[in-house]
């Protein structure tokens, strides 16, 4: 059986902290961070590098908090603190306060996909976040909704989540929503319609209508993030491994 690790004082991981700051300052790439912030972020290093310092460092919640609270230059030490947490210890009051003080788009967006989808919380913060008044946190309750849609079986409405009122929500304010609530939402239109061939048609009626993202530039070979674009591409996706599987 192996020992425990011994656990390590304040003053000893302030000095890993230090230590991790150095190397990712290092690390950190003007042109990389000059793109990054054309998209409200701020972190100058490789994501892909930024794993495998998370991968060599394996999961150290203690040292991932020190990270996550510890003043930097950029988000990054907060991108590697979240590799590097246990999402089962961190309580829902502190999961709250992580997101409201997330400082970046891409920081906002891997709390929620690494850390809050892991949680035993995630459905309480779900329903806590949709209804808030401030637009970013909403966007973190519409994005666990639109997980909880495209993760329920085949036919089966998630329980708890009324899909009519979502989409006469949708309907009623996506179009002038805050940009980043306003993606949420439109992920959660295009969820609905991929996933329930019952409401397929009225969720591109209004995507349609509203012209959301309609004229979003997309490399070739990407699928459009406007919604009745990416549901009809999905749908042929989806209904091409059908009938390879039935071959």
């Amino acid at each position: 059986m192996t020992a425990a690790a011994p656990q390590r004082t304040e003053a000893e991981l302030a000095d890993e902290v230090a230590a991790l700051h150095q190397e990712l300052a290092a690390l950190a790439d003007d042109r990389m961070r000059a793109v990054n912030e054309k998209h409200g972020d701020d972190h100058a290093v490789n994501l892909t590098t930024l794993r495998a310092i998370a991968k060599r460092l394996k999961t150290q919640p203690d040292l991932a908090r020190a990270l996550w609270s510890t003043p930097a230059e950029d988000s990054a030490p907060k991108l590697l603190a979240l590799l590097i947490s246990r999402p089962k210890q961190y309580g829902e009051a502190e999961l709250d306060a992580m997101l409201r003080e997330a400082p970046t788009p891409k920081v906002h967006e891997w709390l929620v996909s690494y850390m809050v989808k892991k949680s035993p919380h995630r459905e309480a913060l779900r329903e806590a976040w949709f209804a808030d008044a401030d637009p970013v946190v909403a966007s973190a309750g519409w994005a666990l909704t639109s997980d909880r849609i495209a993760k329920a079986p085949v036919g089966e409405v998630p329980e708890g989540i009324d899909l009519d009122a979502l989409l006469a929500e949708i309907e009623a304010e996506m179009q002038d929503a805050p940009e980043r609530l306003q993606w949420a939402m439109n992920q959660c239109l295009a969820e609905i319609g991929i996933h329930d061939a019952s409401r397929r048609e009225r969720a591109i009626a209004i995507g349609e209508e509203l012209e959301v993202l309609k004229d979003y530039p997309t490399p070739p070979n990407c699928t459009s993030p406007f919604a009745p674009a990416w549901i009809e591409e999905m749908v042929r996706r989806a209904e091409g491994r059908t009938a390879q599987r039935s071959r």
